[in-house]
């Protein structure tokens, strides 16, 4: 096929899409809601993925956890338990044996509570309160910005002492220095000794409100059950992760007894797992939205064929004459196919457009990053030519097989 016949069809289509606007646009208004959900997803999903990947970067990407089970994944049990119920309890005995291992910067234990914490008529329901120790910090990116940090002593005697976020710390107190006043957590006092205030991520927009208290003041004035110890490791700089892990498993399969045929009976967390765990769930929901935008693109689809039968119907003595001057079956075949994907493409940019601008409302609103990956967008432009290539076949075809004598007489 010819060049000047692809632009013949491109003008062919665009004079009927200006002829018939009205129907035109009902036309291309699925082609636009398909592309701009895929690429609104796209942008979002892409956003909230690079903002986890900062965030693992801030605190470190060879941090890892030791825990009673892998918590990244979902285990079913049966009606005896969950499979890891046998599992003994991290104890903090081997968070201490894991402190000493050579490779090992920090391991600090971590228990979680949660509850109201209240100060005066001010109250804050289900607070998320992270038993932590010292060196809980290495896993959370930020500043203290008013106060200190937990001192070992505050560990060892259980102070009923409590690090605030700063979005907590503004809700309960306004103006007003928090530091040296008393809130109560689930009805026990704590004395306010920090205010942290969290580097910006996704994770701090959703939960903002939660504070931090020795993990030894959880377990005791908070009544936290201590079955759900967990261990936070940072090895040293130059130290692999892998070798930091390898260190950790070879310590507790030791203490615990475990044979060389048996299982461990711990889990090691790493934090890219959280990642993966990440990219699972948002790639089922990527792909119920793009099941969605789908059905949007069959409507479009379908408007699609009408106004391309009806483009044959009113064009019938055109096709008629140009097959009487010389043009083939595949001419007329390609120039309605070109019209098509001509109409689905428009359909697919101004679809584009609109989904950018979301992700670009998104980005100055939000604190997710998001921006629209460049596989998106040839995605969607591909998605929406090949639309038009699809469901233009028919009508195309039907053009192409029209009798040049009967169509000369078509009134």
């Amino acid at each position: 096929m010819r060049i000047e016949s692809l632009f013949e069809g491109a003008r062919l289509a665009l004079d009927q899409l200006r002829a018939n606007k009205f129907r035109s646009t009902l036309t291309i208004i699925g082609i636009v809601v398909g592309v701009a959900v895929v690429m609104a997803m796209s942008g979002l999903i892409e956003g909230v993925r690079s903002s986890i990947m900062s965030e693992l970067e801030n605190v470190g990407p060879n941090n890892f956890m030791i825990a009673r089970y892998n918590f990244t994944g979902v285990q079913f049990g049966d009606m005896d338990g969950p499979p890891w119920g046998d599992n003994p309890a991290i104890t903090v005995s081997e968070a201490r044996a894991i402190d000493e291992l050579p490779g090992i910067r920090v391991a600090a234990v971590g228990v979680d509570e949660s509850g109201e914490v209240t100060y005066e008529s001010q109250r804050v329901a289900s607070v998320p309160v992270q038993g932590r120790e010292n060196g809980w910090t290495e896993y959370t990116s930020g500043n203290m910005v008013a106060g200190h940090d937990m001192l070992e002593h505050d560990v060892r005697s259980s102070a009923p002492v409590i690090i605030l976020s700063a979005p907590l710390a503004e809700t309960l107190f306004g103006p007003l220095d928090p530091i040296g006043r008393t809130v109560r957590v689930k009805g026990m006092p704590f004395e306010v000794i920090g205010v942290f205030e969290q580097a910006a991520n996704i994770f701090a927009s959703i939960q903002s409100n939660w504070a931090v208290a020795p993990y030894t003041a959880v377990l005791k004035h908070l009544n936290a059950w201590d079955g759900m110890l967990v261990v936070f490791a940072v090895p040293h700089a130059g130290v692999a992760q892998d070798e930091a892990i390898d260190q950790v498993i070879t310590t507790l399969r030791t203490s615990r007894g475990l044979t060389a045929a048996a299982d461990n009976n711990f889990a090691i967390v790493r934090q890219e797992q959280m990642v993966e765990t990440f990219n699972q769930i948002t790639g089922v929901f990527f792909i119920v939205m793009l099941a969605l935008s789908s059905v949007a693109l069959m409507v479009g689809g379908v408007g699609v064929i009408a106004i391309m039968m009806i483009a044959v119907t009113e064009r019938t003595r055109e096709i008629g004459i140009r097959k009487a001057i010389g043009a083939t079956r595949n001419e007329i075949l390609w120039q309605f196919l070109f019209e098509s994907a001509t109409v689905t493409v428009i359909g697919g940019i101004i679809g584009m457009a609109i989904g950018a601008s979301i992700a670009f409302i998104v980005a100055a609103l939000t604190p997710i990053p998001a921006s629209v990956p460049f596989f998106a967008v040839v995605a969607a432009l591909g998605m929406a030519a090949v639309s038009g290539i699809l469901f233009g076949m028919w009508p195309a075809w039907k053009a192409s097989r029209l009798d040049p004598v009967a169509a000369l007489r078509y009134e």
